[in-house]
């Protein structure tokens, strides 16, 4: 199984940031709950955009990735991420070489 990298990036209204910030971490808790798949997980804020944030996660492998994004909607918290974020700029994943 190879590790791979998720960076997702979004823009998201100054006021909601923190907000956002809470709600990507729950996510992150409700992708985990079945079995561990996140290794690593880091939500971060552009340093010259405050309204941009980015997700870094670490995942087991392609597959768990790809499983679990699958059940995107079906998270507690997504509905109402979604709702606050006015923007999906940037989603993909990377492997190591």
């Amino acid at each position: 199984m190879n590790q791979c990298t998720e960076f997702a990036v979004f823009r998201v209204e100054k006021e909601n940031v923190s907000k956002v910030i809470g709600l990507s971490k729950a996510i992150h808790s409700e992708m985990n709950e079945e079995n561990t798949v996140i290794i690593s997980s880091n939500v971060l804020l552009k340093t010259d955009n405050p309204e941009e944030i980015c997700w870094h996660l670490e995942w087991v492998s392609v597959e768990a990735a790809k499983t679990t994004t699958e059940k995107w909607p079906t998270f507690a918290s997504t509905a109402e991420f979604q709702s606050l974020v006015t923007k999906n700029l940037y989603y993909g994943h990377f492997l190591v070489r």
